[in-house]
């Protein structure tokens, strides 16, 4: 370096500047109150049906009519009296309780317990699982 020459700094001065205002900033309250102070020209458009959701609320009506129209009660299938009775006394008779019944089916003691109070959805393979635990026919009575 030494013989090279004299070192000499060439700075360029850097101009840091913020961004422009967006679009949403153009429209704030502050913005257009101080350029009507400055008496700059300020258009303003009305939008018609701006801030509505005209296509929901047209077509929730419609869905809201059917709704009220409809008069069918849909309910899921319950265990019918007969099994739920049939399970309990093959359940006594082999003396288990429902805990091991469900151990025996690998099925959890609450399943057992809603078949027996008739809260479950009826299940054809847990009922299969049941008849060959407890030695009994539980379906076909029906």
């Amino acid at each position: 370096m030494a013989g090279i020459g004299p070192l000499t700094q060439d700075w360029e001065p850097v101009v840091i500047r913020k961004k422009p205002p967006s679009a949403a900033a153009k429209k704030d309250e502050k913005v257009v109150n101080a350029a009507r102070r400055a008496g700059a020209d300020i258009e303003s458009i009305k939008k018609s049906k701006a801030g509505t959701n005209r296509a929901a609320s047209s077509s929730t009506t419609l869905n809201t009519r059917k709704l009220d129209e409809e008069t069918e009660n849909l309910a899921h299938e319950r265990v019918p009296t007969e099994l739920k009775k049939a399970i309990m006394q093959a359940r006594m008779e082999k003396k288990l309780t429902q805990a091991q019944l469900a151990q025996m089916i690998n099925e959890k003691p609450q399943i057992i317990q809603e078949y027996e109070s008739g809260k479950a959805i009826p299940n054809q393979q847990v009922i299969s699982k049941l008849e060959r635990a407890l030695g009994a026919k539980l379906r076909g009575k029906k």
